[in-house]
C-alpha cells in the first residue's frame, strides 16, 4: 500500500460513502417507524408549491394554491438578461424615460382592459399573475393609459394598514409582488380604508400578486399576457417598420420560437436578433441556432469538454433539478453529486470541495442562468426573499437531465444514488425536486427510472418513501409519459401493499387533472367485501382504507360536481362505494378555505350550488345523519360550522339555506334542533347565531 493509499483508508471514516451508508441505516430504522400520515389533500399542495413549473397544470379552475411550505414569487432584483420594466427603489418615482419605452413597444390585451376598466371606476385593481409575465409592465400601463404622469413605486414589505398613509394626491402607485397568505390575510377594513383615500386623494393603484395569493372575495384581475407573436410583431416593427415583419415571420427560426413559451424578455431578445438578421448582421442559420439546437451543443459542450470541471459540472445538474428554486440548495446539494461522480470517474483521489471556490455570479454565468430575489411564503408567515437561480432558456434543464441520464451512461449510478438521496431529505422543496427528476428521467427512458428510482421507493418500507414515487408517477404523467396509467392500474389492484398504496395516492393527486378516467379507477379497485370495519375515525381502519378515501375527498373537492354527481348516484346502488364516499365527504366537510376566513369549503360550495348540486349534496348529509357510523362526527361538523357562523356573516347565511333542507326527516329535525338548542362555545354560553338558526327550523 502506496502513501496515498494509507492516507486515503485514514480518511475513510470520514468519508461520505460511510456517512451515507450509516445515514442510509439511519433511514432504514426510521422507515420502521410509524410516519406522520400525511393526507391526499396536503400532499397536493406540497406538490404544488415545489414543483417545477410543469406541476402547474395540477391548478384547475379553484386554483387552490399552497397552503404552508415555500412558494418562490416574482422577480425583486435583475442580473443579467432581464428585460421587464426597469425597477425603482421602492418608495421612489418610476423614470418617465422607462414607461415612455416601454408604452412604445406594450401590447394590450383582454385582461388588460378588463383591469383599466376596474382601475377606473374603482380607483384600485388587484392584478394576479405568474412571475416573468410582464404584470409589472402591464402595472405601469394601466396607470400610463390613464394619462398619469408621476408614478411611484411602493413598498411591498410595508403592513397594508399603513399604505393609506404613503399614497401621493393625483399620482399613480404600483404595489409589486404583494404577500398575501393565510398567515397575512388582506382585511376588508384595510381594503375600504385605502379605497376611501384613493378617492379623496385622486389617486389609483395597481397591486400585483401570485395567483396563490389568498385573496378571498377581493376581485381582481388575472393577468394573461398577450401572444408571443403579437408583442414580437412590435417589437420589430418598432424599428424596422411592418414590410420587414411581413418577411421574417415565416421563417422557420421564428416558427420555431413561437411555438414555446417565452418571457417578454426572451421576446426582446429574439426580436433584436431577428433585426440584426435584417441587417445582415447574422445569416438564418446564426439565428436558429438560437433555439433548441444551440441549447444541446451547449450542453454537450459542458458533459464532454475538460471545461468546466466535474464539480461544476455536478453543479450544472443540480441546478437542473432545482432550476427556479434557492441558488444555496442547488450549490450545496450539488456537492453530494460531485463527491459520487468523483468516484466513479477516479476512485484513487479523494473528492475535494472548493469550499470558497467560484463565486455565485461566475457560476451562474458559465450555467446561462440568471439570479434573483424572491417573495418566500410560509405557514409561518412571509420570510425575507431568497436568491434564487434560473437557466435562462427554459429548455435547458430537462435536455441537461436527458442527455446525463441517456447519453452518459456511467454517470448513471451517482445521478440515481444522489436523486435517492434527495428524497430522504427533511426540505420538502428537496424531496418534491426528487420525485420531479425522476419524473424527468422517466421521460427520458421509462424502464431505467422505474428500475433505478421509482420502484424502489414504491417499494420501500416507509410511507414517506411511497409518497415520493407517487409523485413521480404524477408528474410523470403530467409530462405525458406513455403507459404510467397501466402502471398505476396494474399496482393498484396487484398483491404488493406498498405499491397499492402509492398507486391509490397518485390517482388522488392526478384526480383533477384526469377526473373521470380516475374516480372509475378508484370506484373499480376498493375492496368489495367489508371495505371498512368499524368506526371511520377507529384507528384500527386500514391505511389502504383511509387512501382511498383521501383520493375521493380530493377529487370531490378540486373537480366537484361533476365527481359529487357520480358518487351520490353510486349511494343507494354500490355498498363498498357509499362507505368511501360517506367518509370521504365527512372528511371534505372538515376542510377549510385558504384564504384566513377559516369559511369551511363544503358550506360555501353549497351557498354557490344550483339545484341540481344542492340537492346533492343534501343527499350527502342526510346519509352521514342516517349512519351509525357517521351520525356523531357529522353533528359534530355541524356544530363547528355554527360556532365558526358566529363570526362569519357568510357562513351563516349558508346554514340558514341548508339546514331547513336537511331537517325535512322528523329524525334529522330532531337531531339538529337538539344540537341548535344545546351548542355552547368555549364560555359555556349558548351563542346567539345558534338561536338565530333555531328559529330558520321552527318559525313558529
Amino acid at each position: 500500500m502506496n502513501q496515498d493509499e494509507a492516507a486515503a483508508g485514514a480518511a475513510k471514516p470520514a468519508d461520505e460513502s460511510e456517512q451515507d451508508e450509516e445515514q442510509k441505516k439511519q433511514g432504514e430504522a426510521a422507515d420502521g417507524q410509524e410516519q406522520p400520515r400525511q393526507e391526499a389533500w396536503a400532499a397536493r399542495q406540497d406538490l404544488i408549491a415545489h414543483g417545477p413549473d410543469f406541476i402547474s397544470t395540477l391548478v384547475t379552475r379553484d386554483q387552490f394554491g399552497q397552503t404552508g411550505g415555500t412558494h418562490y414569487g416574482d422577480l425583486n432584483i435583475h442580473l443579467g438578461g432581464r428585460t421587464e420594466a426597469p425597477r425603482s427603489a421602492s418608495g421612489g418615482p418610476v423614470p418617465r424615460a422607462d414607461i415612455e419605452a416601454l408604452a412604445v413597444v406594450f401590447q394590450d390585451c383582454d385582461s388588460f382592459h378588463e383591469a383599466l376598466a376596474r382601475l377606473r371606476t374603482d380607483r384600485i385593481v388587484f392584478l394576479s399573475g405568474g412571475h416573468e409575465t410582464g404584470r409589472r409592465s402591464a402595472a405601469l400601463m394601466l396607470l400610463h393609459q390613464l394619462g398619469i404622469d408621476r408614478i411611484l413605486s411602493l413598498d411591498p414589505t410595508a403592513s397594508f394598514s399603513t399604505l393609506p398613509g404613503q399614497l401621493d394626491p393625483s399620482a399613480g402607485h404600483i404595489l409589486c409582488d404583494l404577500a398575501i397568505s393565510r398567515s397575512r390575510p388582506l382585511r376588508e377594513p384595510h381594503l375600504l380604508a385605502l379605497r376611501e383615500q384613493l378617492k379623496r386623494s385622486g389617486a389609483h393603484l395597481v397591486i400585483t400578486v401570485e395567483p396563490s395569493a389568498a385573496l378571498g372575495d377581493i376581485p381582481s384581475v388575472r393577468w394573461e399576457p398577450p401572444p408571443a407573436e403579437e408583442m414580437l410583431h412590435a417589437h420589430v416593427t418598432r424599428i424596422t417598420g411592418e414590410t420587414v415583419w411581413t418577411q421574417v415571420c415565416g421563417l422557420a427560426p421564428v416558427k420555431e420560437f413561437l411555438t414555446r413559451q417565452h418571457r417578454p424578455g426572451d421576446i426582446k431578445q429574439f426580436a433584436q436578433r431577428l433585426i440584426a438578421l435584417h441587417r445582415g448582421e447574422i445569416d438564418e442559420e446564426t439565428l436558429a441556432a438560437d433555439g433548441e439546437t444551440a441549447v444541446a451543443t451547449q450542453i454537450a459542450r459542458w458533459l464532454t469538454e475538460d471545461k468546466p470541471q466535474l464539480h461544476d459540472k455536478a453543479f450544472l445538474i443540480s441546478l437542473a433539478v432545482f432550476d427556479k428554486a434557492p441558488y444555496a440548495v442547488a450549490a450545496e446539494l450539488g456537492d453530494g453529486l460531485f463527491v459520487r461522480l468523483q468516484k466513479i470517474e477516479d476512485p484513487g483521489v479523494l473528492p475535494r470541495i472548493p469550499v470558497f471556490g467560484s463565486s455565485r455570479e461566475q457560476r451562474l454565468r458559465l450555467a446561462r442562468a440568471d439570479g434573483y430575489v424572491t417573495a418566500e411564503v410560509t405557514e409561518w408567515g412571509p420570510l425575507d426573499g431568497k436568491y434564487c437561480a434560473a437557466f435562462r432558456d427554459e429548455r435547458t434543464a430537462q435536455l441537461l437531465l436527458t442527455e446525463v441520464w441517456n447519453l452518459h451512461p456511467s454517470a448513471r449510478p451517482a445521478l440515481a444514488e444522489w436523486i435517492r438521496k434527495l428524497a430522504e431529505d427533511r426540505r420538502p422543496l428537496v424531496r418534491t425536486r426528487a420525485a420531479s427528476a425522476a419524473a424527468l428521467l422517466a421521460k427520458a427512458d421509462l424502464s431505467s427510472a422505474l428500475a433505478h428510482l421509482i420502484e424502489p421507493w414504491a417499494d420501500a418500507r416507509g410511507s414517506h418513501s411511497w409518497l415520493t414515487a407517487a409523485n413521480a408517477l404524477t408528474m410523470a404523467q403530467l409530462l405525458n409519459v406513455p403507459t404510467v396509467f397501466p402502471i398505476l392500474r396494474n399496482w393498484c389492484t396487484g398483491e404488493n401493499e406498498s405499491r397499492r398504496w402509492t398507486a391509490i395516492r397518485a390517482y388522488g393527486l392526478l384526480g383533477p387533472v384526469h377526473h373521470q378516467e380516475i374516480l372509475d379507477a378508484i370506484l373499480d379497485a376498493i375492496p368489495r367485501q367489508s371495505p371498512v370495519q368499524g368506526s371511520p375515525d377507529d384507528d384500527e381502519m386500514p391505511e389502504e382504507a383511509r387512501q382511498f378515501a383521501d383520493a375521493l375527498k380530493l377529487l370531490l373537492l378540486a373537480v366537484r360536481e361533476p365527481v359529487l354527481a357520480e358518487l351520490a348516484r353510486r349511494l343507494d346502488t354500490d355498498h363498498a362505494a357509499r362507505v368511501y364516499a360517506l367518509l370521504a365527504f365527512r372528511q371534505a366537510c372538515d376542510q377549510s378555505k385558504d384564504d384566513g376566513s377559516g369559511r369551511p369549503l363544503v358550506l360555501d360550495w353549497y351557498a354557490q350550488a344550483d339545484a341540481e348540486t344542492a340537492r346533492h349534496l343534501i343527499l350527502f348529509w342526510e346519509a352521514l345523519l342516517g349512519d351509525r357510523a357517521h351520525h356523531t362526527q357529522a353533528l359534530g361538523i355541524l356544530r363547528g360550522w355554527v360556532l365558526k357562523a358566529g363570526a362569519d356573516p357568510d357562513s351563516e347565511a349558508a346554514l340558514a339555506l341548508l339546514l331547513p333542507a336537511l331537517v325535512t326527516a322528523p329524525t334529522n329535525h330532531r337531531r339538529v334542533s337538539h344540537l341548535l338548542e344545546t351548542v355552547r362555545d368555549s364560555a359555556g354560553v349558548r351563542p346567539p347565531v345558534a338561536k338565530r338558526l333555531l328559529r330558520r327550523l321552527s318559525p313558529n
